[in-house]
């Protein structure tokens, strides 16, 4: 095994061709299959599975992949340390549930790491994707959270694919509306409150479920329901149709602008927040950061809430 081999592996698996990294790479394409098969037969696994639609990491192949990343990294570091003319190029992927302070503490890490070469990946997307990602070594990280009701469910799918949940804060819940809402001003608010306006969703596509809902209180029933992919369409909908969504509180007025407000919702449930992991891997010097900003990210609502 050497480090170019392993830097190969990993450009393959970013162009997801062998002849299109051969391309990039200005190198013949036998030289990146003989590194490929070199690997196989070192390790005695298969990392990409061939067909005519192109390649793809087997399971064998991501969790090495992961492994390469780790190694490739650390070597950059001893460059860099050491005053090697090559610079580091940090690389992390997180895949969270669609929460503003996840990207205000994407935002803060990205502009600690500035001057340095970085490859970073910010996947907003469904419960179940983020499990998944994290299972697949796609993303190092996955934010989500546990409820009393969605707990038992979320912890066997996580004991299922190995994965460790690793808690952040509790969260009271909170609804948001657009500053002028009718209910705006109100101390807190009841599910009753709430009965008239339109409720505010994230869809899980086909792996649909109440457990997997970024929402609590997700058995409630509702007159009016919309269904949203992402978080900038719905935040426009509470601008637009007086409509609501739950969640943990925390805005972030830089972000989302000062027309949206989070008022208290009475309720005995909590959002424990937190990350999970692949103990497969150890993560990378980004991803450790990115948890530091996180944490001092939530503090900070935390406080301003006070």
């Amino acid at each position: 095994m050497t480090l170019q081999q392993l830097q190969y592996i990993i450009a393959i698996a970013e162009h997801g061709s062998i002849s299109e990294t051969a391309k990039q790479l200005y190198i013949a394409q036998p030289t990146l299959s003989s590194a490929v098969r070199t690997l196989e037969e070192e390790f005695g696994i298969t990392i990409f599975h061939r067909s005519p639609r192109g390649i793809t990491l087997t399971e064998d192949g991501r969790e090495f992949l992961s492994y390469a990343r780790q190694v490739v990294e650390q070597a950059d570091l001893l460059h860099q340390h050491y005053g090697a003319v090559r610079k580091t190029s940090q690389r992390c992927s997180i895949s969270t549930q669609h929460y503003a302070f996840a990207v205000d503490a994407f935002v803060r890490l990205v502009q600690r790491l500035a001057p340095e070469a970085y490859e970073f990946t910010l996947r907003e997307t469904r419960t179940y994707e983020i499990m998944e990602d994290v299972h697949n070594f796609d993303s190092e990280i996955g934010l989500l959270y546990l409820s009393s009701f969605n707990e038992k469910v979320i912890c066997a799918m996580l004991e299922e694919y190995g994965l460790e949940f690793h808690s952040l804060v509790t969260a009271e819940p909170h609804v948001f509306l657009r500053a002028n809402h009718p209910l705006a001003g109100k101390a807190s608010v009841t599910t009753v409150d709430l009965e008239p306006y339109p409720f505010l969703c994230f869809e899980q596509g086909v792996h649909n479920s109440f457990y997997f809902a970024e929402e609590l209180l997700s058995t409630m029933p509702h007159q009016k329901c919309i269904r949203v992919s992402d978080r900038a369409t719905l935040f426009n909908l509470l601008r637009g149709v007086q409509g609501y969504t739950i969640c943990s509180g925390m805005v972030s007025a830089e972000l989302n602008g000062n027309d949206i407000v989070s008022v208290p919702l009475n309720t005995a449930e909590r959002m424990e927040i937190g990350w999970i992991s692949n103990p497969k891997t150890q993560s990378s010097c980004a991803a450790q950061l990115y948890i530091q900003e996180l944490r001092q990210v939530l503090e900070e609502y935390q406080r301003a809430k006070i």
